[in-house]
């Protein structure tokens, strides 16, 4: 399959069936899932006061005591509401799909996934659409309404830039989002200089970052000379793919890539989770949960 513009895409077609799947779904796996990861999220300072007898002693302010020359406490309230951002990529890159879809549209599959189940918890879901800037902004709200313009957006939005940076979206999330968020980053990595932004919403945010990727990148068909085009350079490069040879190193080639990537984001701390064109979306997301829970147990 090569890239499909964006008026190929039924797009009223493909919000019914992602809201209809996604639904379902997220009452049968992932909403449980989505609240036991993200519980204790919403606890966020209030005040200071003086100890008094029976308080937990981990609770002491030890620079306020000192200050004050009396024991102090902190005090914590739960937040009424938290917030799920999806900064989701839109460069040219993600318009590629070679087998049942194009990485946009499984971008919208696993937004939708999340947010019904940021719905069904009660939680605000907000967009951020990126290239190699900030592209469009959908401020957090609820409701099904909301999250079915969100997926309409992301499915039909033609972008003004090719390339990608994810710094540009971490940035913008850092500069507007002052409260902690659960924030997931839905994107194929086409951008290499990204660590140092991606490690600064990761300390602030509780952050994930969806790789999204399609076979064809990762392993090439034995079919003969291929004609490769890079959709956000617009370079194309030939490629004997007739040679078992040939097709074997760009098979390691990205393997060995994808497991760099994988490395970097672990030194970083940030989890992730791996996502492609011709596979399913709820598995992946439910075992990368359940995982993270045992992880907090």
């Amino acid at each position: 399959m090569q890239d499909r513009p964006d008026d190929m895409i039924d797009i009223a077609r493909l919000v019914r069936r992602l809201e209809i799947r996604s639904r379902r779904l997220t009452s049968e796996q992932l909403c449980g899932e989505y609240r036991s990861v993200f519980k204790g999220r919403g606890i966020e300072f209030s005040h200071v006061r003086e100890y008094e007898w029976g308080d937990d002693v981990r609770a002491i302010d030890w620079n306020t005591s000192a200050r004050r020359n009396r024991l102090h406490v902190k005090q914590f309230a739960e937040e009424r509401e938290r917030v799920l951002f999806l900064a989701v990529d839109c460069s040219a890159s993600m318009m590629y799909g070679s087998r049942q879809r194009l990485k946009r549209e499984l971008a919208a599959e696993a937004a939708a996934l999340l947010g019904f189940s940021a719905l069904m918890n009660n939680d605000r879901v907000g967009l951020v659409m990126f290239s190699d800037r900030v592209e469009a902004v959908i401020p957090p709200r609820r409701g099904r309404t909301h999250l079915l313009r969100l997926m309409e957006t992301i499915l039909r939005f033609r972008p003004a830039g090719r390339r990608t940076s994810i710094d540009a979206a971490c940035s913008f999330i850092l500069r507007v989002c002052r409260r902690r968020a659960i924030v997931f980053l839905l994107s194929d990595l086409a951008d290499d200089g990204c660590e140092q932004a991606m490690r600064a919403v990761n300390a602030r945010h509780d952050f994930v970052v969806l790789h999204l990727s399609d076979p064809l990148e990762r392993r090439l068909p034995l079919s003969g000379i291929l004609h490769v085009r890079d959709p956000e350079s617009g370079t194309v490069q030939l490629i004997d793919a007739g040679s078992r040879a040939v097709c074997e190193r760009y098979r390691v080639w990205k393997l060995q890539g994808r497991r760099q990537l994988e490395r970097k984001l672990r030194s970083m701390r940030v989890d992730s989770v791996f996502l492609e064109t011709d596979g399913p979306v709820a598995g992946p997301l439910n075992r990368f949960f359940r995982l993270r829970e045992q992880r907090r147990l």
